[in-house]
């Protein structure tokens, strides 16, 4: 959600002289900059040159192969049940992706010693358990629970925890950018009055401390399906100042006002950002639909265009039975899918519900990682056989 903010020391005139406290050298400005110099972008000065590289080499990254075998069916699989020690990089696990988006789930139990970019990717982080600070170029981040980090592509950060177990975090990282939704905003940018949140709910970096030290100083650079290990000669947090529309925010789930209406409303009023391939959605504790005769379970619905991904947070969610904590289910494109039996009638006359969730439809398939066979519910694409019925699910998930 990209507006003007500034932080630490700049010029007056952008592209300037700006000496250093010594009158003779030069503080480096770098044009943090997208779609070709006409999208949003970020002036930043540093002590030292951002080009200076000691040494690259490529290394393994840890991610799950592609499930080959996986048929074409709906899936519900356990997150917490695939746990990798280390931080919020190499504690990572890749459950689903496309040429798109990649959805991982971390368990961070250790503080990184090295940095992080993520250069193929603009990355969304939601923090489902844990606190602490996300440290970056352009100053400190505090994150809590419920927050939902935009870090932009090229972004060198880190993660630091203020306990190291209990920690949970969702990722989902996209080759194209986070943006708030064209018809949440006014001609200028700024958030309509009927928006689900507003300017006021983002999360910008605070306490900028520019770092002026030398020596080796790693950082694990992504590009897509390639992870490679740079040295760096000085610490990459060398920013004196910047201005702009492009770092890292957040907005806390808990500050997204749902959208309701006098019957059920589609997925789309629920829409947090948008990508150019995916959109991502906030299911917060809302009052339902109040028509006298209203279903407020959601009608059975085919998304022919898109692959539903939900991740559950916490909360009594109506129309699913099975889902637990840290559960995501996924509904491929051109099947239909709704409540299962018994929902639909449980939900008429409800007047509110208490569940917490993230949805992601993605407008291509998403392939299943062998993350997803390891921690799949095998009965799920069968639970809307009544019980009544004769029916017999025919074909296997194992």
């Amino acid at each position: 959600m990209p507006f003007y903010h500034k932080l630490g020391k700049i010029p007056a005139k952008r592209h300037t002289t700006f000496f250093k406290p010594d009158g003779e050298s030069l503080y480096r400005e770098e044009l943090f900059s997208t779609l070709g110099f006409s999208g949003i972008h970020t002036n930043k000065y540093h002590i030292h040159m951002p080009t200076r590289v000691k040494d690259v080499r490529e290394i393994t990254p840890n991610e799950s192969p592609v499930w080959k075998e996986a048929p074409l069916l709906y899936y519900h699989f356990f997150t917490d049940k695939k746990k990798t020690n280390g931080d919020f990089i190499s504690a990572r696990n890749i459950f689903l992706r496309n040429n798109h988006c990649i959805v991982s789930t971390a368990h961070p139990d250790k503080n990184p010693d090295v940095f992080y970019r993520n250069s193929f990717g603009h990355e969304y982080i939601f923090i489902h358990h844990g606190s602490g600070k996300l440290l970056s170029e352009y100053g400190q981040l505090p994150f809590e629970p419920g927050d939902q980090i935009v870090i932009p592509r090229g972004t060198t950060y880190q993660m630091f925890f203020d306990k190291l177990e209990g920690n949970k975090l969702l990722f989902c990282e996209s080759d194209t950018p986070f943006d708030v939704p064209k018809h949440y905003r006014n001609e200028y940018g700024q958030m309509l009055e009927g928006a689900p949140f507003c300017e006021r709910d983002v999360k910008l970096p605070e306490n900028m401390d520019a770092i002026d030290k030398e020596g080796d100083f790693k950082m694990i650079l992504k590009a897509w399906n390639r992870t490679f290990e740079y040295t760096l000669p000085h610490h990459p947090f060398d920013v004196v100042g910047w201005d702009g529309y492009n770092y890292p925010h957040a907005i806390n789930i808990k500050d997204y006002c749902p959208i309701v209406g006098k019957i059920h409303l589609p997925p789309p009023v629920h829409l947090l950002f948008k990508t150019q391939h995916f959109v991502v959605c906030n299911f917060v504790p809302r009052q339902f639909d109040f028509h006298p005769e209203s279903i407020p379970a959601p009608y059975f619905h085919s998304n022919i265009d898109s692959d539903e991904i939900l991740y559950y947070v916490d909360g009594d969610f109506m129309s699913r039975k099975g889902v637990v904590e840290g559960s995501i289910t996924l509904h491929p494109g051109g099947l239909p899918h709704g409540p299962q039996p018994g929902k639909t009638e449980a939900s008429i006359g409800k007047k509110e519900t208490s569940e917490w969730a993230i949805m992601i439809d993605t407008f291509e398939p998403l392939l299943p990682t062998l993350n997803v066979k390891d921690t799949i519910d095998p009965d799920y694409a069968r639970s809307w056989l009544d019980e009544n019925s004769n029916g017999r699910y025919v074909g296997t998930v194992s």
